[in-house]
């Protein structure tokens, strides 16, 4: 097993408790490891037989892209999709952090890390 893994990928979008998170928009960051077996991939060279993080990137900005009120949401999402999409994927875990959250006080970012195994 070894993993597969994208990190600090930023995007702005519109997700919020509040409606005027929603309207203003805050920027995100997510990170995404992705356990699978490349062992395949590795003996063969052959990109179809690994977790290829091009398309997983996709998957993050459509994920992304789409409003919800809170990032635990957006992250289940993400992490559907990436089991659905790469069935070799055996356990994927996302963390997902918002800038500057509307917290009443200082705070750099409020994160989100949720992992689910396929079994």
């Amino acid at each position: 097993m070894g993993t597969i893994s994208l990190e600090g990928i930023e995007f702005f979008a519109y997700h919020g408790y509040y409606d005027e998170e929603q309207k203003i928009g805050a920027k995100y960051a997510v990170d995404i490891c992705v356990e699978a077996d490349f062992m395949p991939a590795a003996e063969h060279d052959e990109l179809t037989m690994t977790v290829n993080y091009e398309k997983l990137y996709a998957i993050i900005k459509q994920e992304i892209k789409q409003p919800s009120k809170l990032i635990e949401n957006i992250a289940k999402r993400i992490i559907d999709r990436t089991l659905n999409d790469f069935p070799l994927a055996q356990s994927v875990e996302v963390s997902i952090s918002k800038f500057n959250p509307p917290v009443g006080g200082v705070c750099n970012r409020a994160k989100v890390t949720m992992k689910k195994d396929r079994n």
